[in-house]
């Protein structure tokens, strides 16, 4: 089953990780650049500002953001396999969002200048 992954490609931490990935033997993985891409916009219904803030993967139409997106994206790739099993797991899935959502928080605004014009 493929999932498409909707990622911040403007972002130069966030795209050192996906490629990172895409060199690893994966799954089924579609990788999506969300920097000006009306397309993902439409199918996501999300805004430009909301799909650069976080990751967003599609697995069967439903679609997950954040921590979780990393989870079904790990969940891929065997070598982060153990990472998955491990932080599916309560309380560390809910550490692992504030985490995430923190890290995530920062990143945005360490770019938010390349993406200015997705605020005026």
């Amino acid at each position: 089953m493929t999932i498409k992954v909707y990622f911040n490609n403007s972002c130069s931490i966030c795209r050192f990780e996906i490629n990172h990935y895409k060199k690893l033997p994966q799954g089924d993985i579609d990788w999506i650049d969300v920097t000006d891409n009306k397309v993902a916009e439409s199918i996501l219904n999300k805004s430009a500002k909301e799909l650069i803030r976080r990751m967003h993967v599609m697995e069967d139409g439903k679609i997950f953001t954040g921590a979780r997106a990393f989870l079904k994206v790990w969940s891929q790739i065997p070598r982060y396999k153990v990472l998955y099993y491990i932080l599916r797991i309560q309380p560390l899935l809910f550490c692992f969002e504030i985490l995430y959502e923190v890290l995530a928080f920062f990143l945005y605004l360490k770019n938010r200048n390349q993406v200015k014009k997705y605020f005026s």
